[in-house]
Parts: structure tokens; sequence; C-alpha cells
């Protein structure tokens, strides 16, 4: 009678198998089997608290039989009671040591609760017992993941497929994985891999979009998004993910909705709540202030997620004028950031004084107007947070200006050794003194190919990188005839701006108060140098106090310095619609505001380590306050 039961359980005739558990039961109430069988019916039917119910009985009725421990925990796993769960599968491995897969099990629990190195024996135990578990290897790879160890955790995903190429999480994982080591389109092919095998595998489309939003794909990661969110309404990052789209496309409104959703979905989600700071203004009040207030209480609250709660709750507060506790919470975050990067500040300085030794005036002499002569580029460079997208949003109103964003093309020309043909290749910027004019116009050439495919119309393309101030001459010398136009902001605006910021990635000079104020001044005197041995004329200067205070004026100063007529479009620059990626998004689809002038003055104090470091090079830069005792 008991076979007939199971081969109707597993065929999935929960009713029939159920009437012959039954009536076994009807003879012997204590049979553990059927008690074990009942429970697992009602664990696949949603059941749990029944579940737990009839398998503690059979487990009263037989305490020794582990598959029974094995398959409770399975059921508080599946409740997210995790501390049960872990109880119930070492109990069953005390009772049968050599399960392979229940130590996969207590592997993965494990790992949910950030005990990494005990899971990650349980993985390697159970691939002692069973070397060809793919299930092991992936579980491994997640580990080391965790762990930021990626050339490993690739390896084991690897592994996995190697013994199952059809595994669908191992494709996902691999996937996100190569996400994380820049390797974008490797990344793509496994997660398409995955929604081949499995077309309605949620996690696998929000993943493919936010590979494809890495690759400016934007509607294609947006159309994932809006279906992981149809597949799986319940799964909170999505909703975070076409807030964050719908941020770029200043559709704010309907980013907020779904930012909300993240949050009501998983209240702890700090990167929803990071990134809806940014567009939200917040009241006394108001619950959201009090949500981030008690998220900030949590002791157990993992680092990457402590760290955007402190951001986000010093942006809340300084919207409500609590600046001290904005700042301690500023403070917080941005130590806890940098204690998680590596940032060679000796490297990085020391790269201002080898661009200023190569690019002298004998070299620029020497090589100015060989390379080739488009008029097409604009940059628009400067310390990040210093007005840059401003001024890019200004050009793009104009109909004959293209804005293409922060492209990395000069970066990548670097790192793949294109600036010369040295064998080895020379690093920037040594490797500009080898070159000739074929050289130089072989460099314009490529930078000029891959700008993007604009309208007919557009006849300047600008990339704003800000960044590329590190390039000036190497851009003087490749291309004669681009623009390029130098924004800066006041020092400590500027400085606080940048403290303020969690980046996505790269700038690690700034947090740290006294790192970013020495690259602060390694940037000043870099321009200075570029003014020095430049012709007049060859950059703009743009400060962006002044252009708030005469946009007009302004604009059409710039967009006569890029040889162009003057089109009123320039002064409604709030009303352009483009996707922008940077954190100033939201402002820049705003009409110009004066609160952010002279911010820093809320936090001078505070300010003290950034502003100590540049008074030897900024000696007007004054201050009024002395006192520190409250920061």
């Amino acid at each position: 009678m008991i076979e007939d039961a199971l081969r109707h359980h597993q065929a999935g005739r929960l009713a029939e198998a159920e009437a012959i558990y039954r009536q076994i039961l009807a003879v012997n109430a204590c049979d553990p089997d059927c008690l074990h069988l009942l429970g697992m019916i009602e664990l696949q039917r949603g059941n749990h608290e029944l579940a737990v119910s009839m398998i503690r009985q059979a487990i009263a009725n037989m305490p020794d039989e582990a598959a029974y421990h094995s398959n409770l925990g399975i059921i508080f796993q599946t409740q997210g009671k995790l501390d049960e769960a872990a109880a119930c599968f070492e109990h069953a491995l005390g009772l049968n040591p050599g399960w392979a897969e229940v130590h996969i099990n207590l592997g993965n629990i494990l790992q949910l609760q950030g005990r990494l190195d005990e899971a990650a024996a349980c993985q390697q135990r159970a691939l002692i017992l069973k070397p060809e578990c793919a299930e092991a290897h992936s579980n491994l790879g997640n580990i080391r993941q965790a762990e930021r160890k990626l050339p490993e955790a690739v390896a084991l995903f690897e592994q996995a497929l190697a013994l199952r190429p059809n595994y669908v999480d191992a494709h996902n994982n691999l996937g996100t994985a190569l996400l994380e080591q820049d390797k974008i389109d490797e990344a793509v092919a496994h997660f398409e891999r995955a929604l081949a095998l499995m077309p309605d595998f949620a996690v696998a489309h929000n993943n493919l979009g936010c590979a494809l939003a890495r690759l400016d794909q934007s509607e294609e990661a947006k159309a994932h998004y809006e279906l992981a969110v149809i597949l799986k309404p319940d799964y909170a990052n999505p909703h975070h993910n076409l807030g964050n789209i719908l941020v770029e496309e200043g559709k704010f409104d309907e980013a907020m909705v779904h930012f909300d959703r993240a949050i009501a979905l998983k209240p702890d989600y700090a990167e929803a709540h990071l990134n809806r700071t940014a567009i939200k203004s917040f009241q006394p009040d108001d619950d959201d202030l009090a949500a981030l207030e008690a998220l900030t209480c949590k002791n157990d609250l993992p680092e990457d997620t402590a760290l955007c709660v402190h951001f986000a709750l010093a942006k809340a507060l300084d919207d409500v004028g609590d600046y001290v506790r904005a700042f301690e919470h500023l403070c917080q975050g941005n130590a806890l950031k940098r204690r998680q990067i590596d940032y060679d500040e000796t490297s990085e300085l020391n790269l201002f004084q080898r661009i200023a030794a190569v690019f002298d005036s004998s070299l620029i002499d020497r090589l100015q107007g060989l390379g080739d002569p488009s008029p097409i580029p604009i940059f628009v460079l400067g310390m990040p947070r210093s007005g840059t997208t401003l001024i890019e949003q200004i050009l793009a109103s104009h109909p004959q200006i293209h804005a293409a964003g922060e492209l990395t093309i000069l970066e990548k020309m670097e790192a793949n050794g294109e600036l010369n043909s040295e064998d080895p290749p020379l690093p920037y910027p040594e490797s500009v003194p080898v070159l000739d004019g074929a050289g130089l116009r072989r460099l314009g050439r490529s930078y000029l190919s891959r700008l993007p495919n604009v309208a007919n119309g557009d006849v300047r393309i600008v990339n704003k990188l800000p960044g590329n101030f590190l390039r000036v001459g190497l851009i003087r010398l490749i291309l004669p005839n681009a623009k390029i136009i130098h924004v800066t902001r006041h020092p400590l605006d500027t400085c606080l701006s940048c403290f303020s910021k969690l980046f996505t990635s790269g700038l690690y000079f700034s947090y740290d108060l006294a790192e970013l104020g020495r690259y602060y001044r390694a940037y000043i005197e870099l321009m200075a140098h570029w003014r020095s041995i430049l012709s007049p004329g060859a950059m703009l200067e743009v400060v962006y106090e002044d252009v708030v205070d005469d946009l007009e004026g302004q604009s059409r100063r710039l967009i006569d310095y890029c040889g162009l007529p003057w089109d009123n479009r320039c002064l409604s620059f709030h009303k352009t619609s483009r996707r922008v990626k940077t954190a100033s998004s939201f402002q820049i689809h705003q009409p110009l505001f004066r609160s952010s002038l002279q911010r820093w003055r809320h936090y001078e104090v505070g300010l003290g380590p950034a502003l100590d470091e540049l008074r030897s090079i900024l000696p007007d830069l004054q201050t009024s306050r002395t006192d520190r005792s409250n920061y």
C-alpha cells in the first residue's frame, strides 16, 4: 500500500497519496513514514505549520531517522527560520555524516547567516563526499563571490557548468560574477543562456537588465526589469532598478513609486533608501526619515547596508536642517566605505606630478597642431561635483549639440596601450613624447570613431567625464580643434558635495576629508600647469556660481565658445529631455536654484581636515568658525 502512495506522491497526485497515508495511519496512528510523508504533502501545499507538526510527530516516533530532521530543516528554511533550520541539518548530519546534500543545505543556511567560513567548509565537505556535485561547486562559488574572491568564484561556476551544462542557477551566478569584473558581454551571454533554459526566471531577467544598463542599453534593460516584476511581484530588486532608470529619464514621480514599492517589500533595502533620498525632500515629521533613523539603530546591519543607510540619513537630515547629525552620519558612512577600498594615494598623486613633468612647454610646442583637426568634440571637465552636469545640460539644450555623457574613451585607449606602439607599451603620460604627427592623428581618429552616431543636425558631441582634466594636454595634441570647458566651483562646496555622495565606482579619494583635500590641491596645481603651457583660449573657464548668478550671460558665452549660433532653449535647460546617469540627474531637471551655493558653511567646522590641506594653495579661503567640538 505504501508503494502505491509513493507512486501517487511522486506523480504529484497529492490527494490520492494523502488518502492512502491516512488509511495506513487509521491502522497504525504512529507510523513515522506516513506522518513524515503527510508533512511533505503539507509542505508542497504551503501549509508550513501543519507540515512541521506532522514531521515532529514522525520524529517523536523515530528520532534517529536523518531524513525527518533534514526535511524539517527544509521547512524552517522556507519559513526563514534560519537558526532552527541549521539545528535540524546539524542533527541530521550527526545521524548521517556522509549525506552530501545535507552538508549543502547547511552551508546555504550558514551563508545566509553571514558565517562564510563555516558555509564554505560545508560545501567543501559535500565535494569530498560527492566530487561531481555541480550544486556544491556553484554554492561554493557564491561564497567566494561574497568574499570578493571573484576569479575563484568564476572558476567554481565554470566547473559547475562543466559538470552540468544546463544548470540554470550556475549560468546566472557566473553572469553576476563576470558583471562584477566588468566582463559585461560575457555576463550577458550567461544571463541569456539562463533565460533560454528558463524563460520565467525573474532573477536572471533582473540581472540581465543590470548588465544591459551598464552597456547603456537602457530601454532593453527596462524591459527586463518590468518582466521581472510581472513574473515575481514581490521581488524588490527590479523595482529599485526601474526606479534608477526612471530617474535617469527625469521621470521622478514614477521612480518614486518603484522605490517606495521596493522598500515596502524589503524595508531594510538600503540602496533603495539611498537612491530615493536623491529625489525626495524630507520634512521633520517624515515617516521615511523615521524609518532611516530606525535602520541606523540596528546592530546587525551588514557593512554595505550600513554605509548606504548613513549616506541616506545624512541627506535626509540635511534637508531638515540638522547639519551636526547629518555630518556625523556622513563621517560614519565615509569611514565604512574607506575601509572597503584600496586607495593608493601616493600613486594617485604621483600621477599628477608625472603628467606635469611630461607635458612641458617644449612638448606642446613640438607636437601642437598635428592631431586630427575635427571640431566635433567638446570636453567638459573639472573636479567631480563641480557643476559639470549643469554645463553639459545647458549645452545639450542646443539643437546642434549632442551630450554623450561620461565617455571613458580616453581611459580605455590608455588601458589598452593604444597611445603608442612601444613594446611593451609605455604608460600614460610617458607614452606621449614618443608620438609623432601620424600617431597623434591616429589617436584623434580613434577617439572620433568611438563617439556615438548622432542625428544629422548635431555638429558637436560633448564628453562630460570630469576626470579628463588629467588629459587636457593629450586632448589638445590629438584633437587640436576640440573645445575644452573647465568648470570650477567653490573648493569647499565641491569637497563637501564629493564627501556627501556614495559613488557607484571609483573616486576613491573622496571618502576621507584629508585625502580629498590633498587630491583637490593636486587638481588645482595641475590645472595651473595646463594654463601655463597652453595658449590663451585653449580652455574656457566657467565658474558654477557665475552661471547661477547670470545664466543667460554664461550660457551665451558657452555657445559662442563652441562656435554655434545662440538658441534660447539653452535657458530652459531643465526642460530638455534626455537620459542623465550622474548623481546630478535630479538637479539638472529643475530650474536653477541658489540653495547649493555656500552649502559648505553649514559644515565648515567639520571640513577642517580638507580645509587644512587647501589653505597652502588657496590662502584667501577663509572660514569663520574654529570650534570643532561638535564634529
